[in-house]
């Protein structure tokens, strides 16, 4: 916590504004807003999956349909495609950026096409705070008339030739989980530059009740809205951004340093013009054998590291699911490694960590 948390929060509890909506849900909305910049509009919700679920409606994904996902990433960014009856095409990675690979995406489209099935959308990630090669998949987006929906559940304070990850799709998400680089404890956001959009996303999510004095409702809505209790958190966790992106920063900067020189040890750089948050530190070791060592040996010392995303594609939910693939994301699961990352971090911890990682490899 930053600090000005509990006053935000004492304030919701002095005025009795308890409910989904008031005061500190329109102050945390108009902050990310205002962060993220690009005249986005903001729709603060209870998570980040319930924003794809509402960004994928809005982009008229129903019954049937088809929605190209990245493959390499949580299963929150795919579940929503099977919420509204759709069905998840996954397409792998390519290993500079380990997001979605614009070749294959258009490999993908084109299969899909041809069997007469064109996709209603992507989902595309900003995986561990990285950003997604966002020229390239919109260049294969705007040639077949495919809208994006950019999942920045792990990239708030990321930016992609100086524009703020969360503000480069029609449509684009975000994450306040207690994992995430700041926290409402549960929450997450839908963000558009068209203002309908965000109107929509908040009617529904309010269980699309209409206009009327009484309980009428013509179409089918959510329990999605964010309280203005778990707002409050939010609007403090906004004051203190920066610093949270300047401590994982740092975090990463520190294990690169210590460990960069170990033979067979790999980081995933930044491409030019694009800052990650570094919300996760990830390495890749040789194998998974060396994985798997590296992992243990840390656990035996109470310290948590874990594998990288098992991708969509080998889950055994989505085993029948179409999919294209080129090796990357499972190779990325096999052999890599999520280090401890948390904002609180102390050098007496990092240091722990480098140590044992030394000492074992």
């Amino acid at each position: 916590m930053g600090g000005s948390e509990q006053a935000y929060v004492k304030e919701a509890f002095d005025t009795n504004w308890i409910a989904p909506l008031g005061p500190n849900v329109n102050g945390f909305e108009s902050a990310i807003a205002n962060y993220l910049g690009n005249g986005v509009h903001v729709g603060a919700l209870s998570s980040g999956t319930a924003a794809i679920h509402l960004g994928l409606e809005i982009l008229g994904v129903s019954p049937g349909d088809e929605v190209i996902c990245q493959s390499f990433t949580f299963s929150g960014s795919a579940n929503p495609i099977a919420y509204l009856g759709a069905t998840p095409v996954f397409v792998d990675s390519e290993a500079n950026t380990w997001n979605i690979c614009p070749k294959m995406l258009e490999e993908a489209i084109v299969d899909r096409i041809q069997n007469h099935r064109k996709p209603k959308a992507i989902i595309a990630v900003h995986l561990y705070g990285m950003p997604y090669d966002v020229d390239g998949v919109n260049a294969v987006a705007q040639k077949y008339d495919i809208p994006v929906l950019e999942d920045s559940a792990e990239a708030l304070g990321s930016t992609y030739k100086g524009q703020n990850c969360g503000s480069l799709a029609e449509i684009s998400i975000l994450s306040f989980n207690g994992n995430k680089i700041i926290t409402t404890s549960g929450g997450g956001a839908l963000v558009a530059k068209n203002h309908e959009h965000v109107a929509k996303a908040i009617h529904l999510s309010t269980q699309a009740r209409d206009e009327a004095p009484h309980y009428q409702h013509s179409k089918i809505g959510y329990n999605y809205r964010m309280s203005n209790v778990l707002a409050g958190i939010g609007r403090g966790q906004m004051e203190v951004l920066d610093q949270r992106v300047a401590s994982r920063r740092a975090n990463h900067e520190h294990y690169l340093n210590a460990l960069g020189g170990l033979d067979g040890i790999e980081f995933l750089l930044e491409p030019p013009n694009v800052t990650s948050n570094r919300w996760l530190s990830c390495i890749l070791t040789p194998s998974f054998e060396v994985r798997e060592k590296l992992r243990l040996a840390m656990q035996e010392e109470m310290i948590e590291s874990r594998p990288l995303w098992k991708p969509m594609h080998m889950q055994p939910v989505f085993k029948d699911c179409p999919k294209y693939t080129n090796g990357t994301s499972e190779e990325l699961f096999y052999r890599g490694l999520c280090l401890p990352s948390g904002s609180n971090l102390t050098q007496a911890d990092l240091d722990r960590v480098v140590a044992i990682i030394k000492k074992t490899y």
